[in-house]
């Protein structure tokens, strides 16, 4: 059997990690920049994470959802008090996207309505209605498709009120920062205003926190920059550090109903202890003030470089999330930063880099990663 070939590999095989470096099974060391789609929140290999997982498994991989798991109990007390939550409800799911799937159902078996607003340049997932609501037809499966979705553009709110005003829409759903639409940020006017349109018209706000949240942007969710409070709030990617797994926070106004979600393996013993691993070293560590305070200084440093090379139109981000947009392919530029100067970064669009490194990463490695993306940009 062969691998069914969807995904345009770099020539690389990674087989070990440690903080903000990986190495190839050729023993080249790479700065990791990347962090798997912003997933490596704690950095690799954490011994805090290591021990942790290697004790749970020793005592116990999985068991469903059918008994009591202290563990779904201890991350939903520790999440709630470390994200400002603790008066909404946690649903453990697997990924992202199922992620973004409960929060539109839960938000449609609540007001009964079935259409969503969205907005242009969108990436929320790739399956069902996580798809639907993403604004990449490319990947939207006839199945898919359906007459739900409006698409408008963010921040611009008179858009927004528009189609909210004809009430029939179930639910906004935003990502704060968009990622893989090219790091482009929601305003705070924005925001706030859509939050009140919303509550106006007996719409829910999703707030997708997947890529941007849990601590990336500065904050521990990027939302809290703007001064809202979602009804439904969506993780994934860096809750476990690696560990599939993915969560949905639930306003109080939602009551739950028996069977009205539901998931094989959500909220798993080791998934749990992945998430609660990657607290305490977010506690121990300070990472989100080291989010807000690296972040800062690597666009500052980004901004300096963009003085001396035309290549760089613009910086722009918050926190570690940062985007690079140039007047140059961003697939040469990755590709250069790989192979000549062994490091990794993300992508959007066909010219900007996107920048998504471990949390703990230091002052001194955002040094290091401008050396080598300056001379990079050197050969153009």
């Amino acid at each position: 059997m062969k691998l069914f070939d969807v995904y345009p590999l770099f020539n690389v095989n990674i087989v070990k990690g440690k903080g903000c470096k990986v190495w190839s099974d050729k023993g080249q060391e790479y700065l990791d920049l990347y962090g798997g789609h912003a997933v490596i929140s704690i950095g690799h290999c954490h011994p805090h994470y290591i021990d942790m997982l290697t004790k749970q498994i020793n005592k116990l991989g999985f068991y469903s959802n059918s008994v009591i798991n202290t563990l779904q109990q201890q991350l939903a007390e520790r999440l709630g008090k470390i994200s400002g939550y603790e008066d909404y409800q946690l649903f453990l799911i697997n990924s992202g996207a199922e992620a973004n799937e409960n929060c539109l159902k839960l938000a449609s078996f609540q007001n009964g309505r079935k259409r969503i607003l969205s907005a242009q340049k969108a990436f929320h997932g790739r399956t069902s209605l996580a798809v639907d609501v993403t604004n990449n037809p490319k990947i939207v499966a006839p199945v898919n498709e359906n007459d739900n979705v409006t698409f408008l553009p963010m921040n611009n709110l008179e858009a927004w009120e528009k189609e909210l005003a004809k009430g029939d829409v179930c639910a906004c759903i935003l990502e704060c920062i968009q990622g893989v639409g090219g790091i482009n940020i929601a305003t705070p006017e924005f925001a706030q205003g859509l939050q009140k349109a919303c509550k106006k018209y007996g719409t829910f706000l999703i707030c997708d926190e997947i890529q941007c949240g849990y601590g990336r942007s500065g904050k521990f969710f990027a939302h809290q920059w703007l001064g809202i409070r979602p009804d439904l709030i969506s993780c994934a990617k860096g809750i476990a550090n690696g560990f599939p797994m993915g969560a949905v926070l639930i306003s109080p106004e939602f009551k739950p109903i028996y069977g009205e979600l539901g998931t094989t393996f959500g909220g798993n013993h080791m998934a749990c202890t992945a998430a609660l691993a990657v607290l305490d070293v977010f506690e121990k560590e300070d990472l989100v003030k080291n989010a807000h305070e690296v972040g800062e200084y690597f666009i500052q440093q980004l901004k300096h470089l963009q003085k001396e090379n035309s290549h760089i139109t613009d910086v722009r981000g918050k926190g570690l999330m940062i985007g690079v947009e140039m007047d140059i392919p961003q697939k040469d530029v990755r590709n250069k930063l790989i192979d000549e100067e062994h490091c990794f970064t993300g992508s959007a669009s066909t010219n900007i880099l996107r920048i998504l490194p471990p949390l703990s990463l230091s002052k001194a490695e955002v040094d290091d990663f401008i050396k080598r993306f300056k001379n990079v940009l050197s050969t153009f």
